[in-house]
């Protein structure tokens, strides 16, 4: 991802968390390098061996209260080792008055002071949030994501294989455009990858012969939408005499992307095939998968227990035979 400073990080949570700017201005420069936020615990007791600068440091009513009751040439004394590290900035919450002298240490060290209105528990559920999707890691998929029944379906292929041609025709069926082109994946936890679009393109799509098209405009609000977990890679592959391609479904292929492992479907196009059609099946194939229904593996049992069944039947006549 690119750096986040403190000044970008104002910016786009002013309004969430309530912010105002005390301290260094010089401060907003720094980067925020660590997904987390934090008090800063028993350093300000003067133990250091286990502080983390790289956070934010957050100081909620215990610290202040506890660097007030302190006396002035004690409290310059930790502010001043406090400050000194290169911490991104200091978080304020409750909208509390800071310490005596902590303003004037934070210019002095140029370091930002960001003072939040919200409780203490409620800027951590806010902000929380927020860096894990800022820091979350993130690719960009050449391909075109549709929200197919639920399911976020994600067409790649060739230049020119007909990716959005098929995702228009699933949008005039009534399903959901999320990307086309362009798919913007970030991976959220452990194994979720999120795609969106581009916020320039968002919504357009590229029809060859025709020209961009505003889908949103033309099929209405519900014909899109804004980002959708990526479930399934659809392969549009043109059809070639002698290709291999998979007849029963038990045997499944993957990919990986940005280490989360997907289903991966590789769909031969030939004239006359629906692919769309096709599309609605692999979304369904999928959700009946999720439940636990696996038609493939079904349809496997019920072969060999008929299979089992003969052999028994012809183990029986050999044996009335003897």
């Amino acid at each position: 991802m690119a750096s986040l400073t403190v000044g970008a990080f104002l910016e786009r949570t002013k309004e969430l968390l309530e912010l105002e700017v005390l301290g260094s201005a010089d401060g907003l420069a720094r980067e925020v390098p660590a997904p987390d936020a934090s008090g800063p615990g028993l350093v300000l007791a003067g133990y250091t061996g286990r502080f983390v600068p790289q956070r934010i440091q957050v100081l909620g009513e215990t610290e202040v209260s506890y660097l007030r009751s302190l006396a002035p040439e004690e409290r310059a004394r930790i502010l001043r080792t406090f400050l000194g590290y290169e911490i991104p900035c200091v978080m304020v919450t409750k909208g509390l008055d800071l310490p005596e002298g902590m303003d004037e240490a934070a210019k002095a060290a140029g370091v930002a002071i960001l003072r939040s209105r919200l409780k203490t528990q409620e800027f951590y559920n806010r902000i929380t949030p927020f860096l894990a999707d800022a820091f979350a890691p993130t690719t960009s998929l050449h391909g075109s994501l549709a929200d197919v029944y639920g399911v976020g379906l994600l067409f790649t292929g060739a230049s020119g294989i007909g990716k959005s041609e098929c995702v228009l025709d699933l949008v005039e069926r009534g399903h959901r455009l999320v990307a086309d082109d362009l798919v913007i994946t970030k991976r959220k936890g452990a194994d979720i990858l999120i795609g969106s679009g581009h916020p320039l393109q968002r919504h357009y799509m590229e029809i060859r012969g025709v020209g961009l098209i505003d889908v949103r405009s033309i099929f209405g609000i519900r014909a899109v939408r804004q980002q959708k977990r990526i479930e399934v890679v659809v392969v549009l592959q043109e059809w070639k005499q002698g290709m291999v391609v998979e007849r029963t479904g038990l045997d499944t292929d993957s990919t990986t992307i940005l280490g989360v492992e997907v289903p991966r479907i590789t769909v031969p196009l030939n004239p006359g095939k629906n692919i769309t059609v096709i599309a609605e099946v692999i979304a369904m194939n999928h959700l009946m998968r999720y439940s636990g229904q696996d038609p493939a593996q079904v349809f496997n049992e019920r072969l060999k227990a008929h299979l089992r069944g003969k052999a028994d039947v012809q183990r029986y006549l050999l044996d009335d035979d003897e």
